[in-house]
């Protein structure tokens, strides 16, 4: 009978984990990275047409949408970075504990965090924007 099939488990079923976020989180700061290359493409592009559009490319990138932009995808770096590193402890043949994952899960979300905002901090300060 149709009605009494058993039903696959999914999100709907199954709390979601630090570890399931993760590596969604992981998949989509992925394709983030891919989009977010046109930014950097348009960048060195922009410095190789000439001063004009090159400030002109700065004009943009310096704005509130551009500089929110911009701090996305530094994130998405991080977090990409950071669980690159976790896949490559996993290759090895470690850290598959439950205690381990979910250790490593948090610290690759906040460790994305604080290095994005210290990037930032430094970034401004080296300009002398604080």
């Amino acid at each position: 009978m149709p009605g009494k099939r058993p039903i696959s488990p999914h999100l709907q079923i199954y709390k979601p984990l630090i570890n399931m976020v993760m590596s969604i989180f992981h998949r989509i700061s992925g394709s983030a990275l891919y989009f977010g290359m046109f930014f950097l493409a348009w960048w060195l592009m922009s410095v190789a047409s000439g001063p004009e559009y090159f400030g002109f490319v700065q004009g943009v990138l310096a704005s509130i949408p551009g500089r929110l932009i911009l701090f996305v995808f530094t994130w998405a770096l991080m977090l990409h970075a950071l669980g690159g590193v976790r896949h490559f402890i996993w290759d090895t043949g470690r850290g598959f504990e439950l205690g381990t994952v979910n250790w490593m899960s948090w610290l690759s979300l906040l460790g994305s965090i604080v290095l994005t905002l210290l990037i930032w901090y430094f970034g401004y300060k080296m300009i002398g924007a604080f």
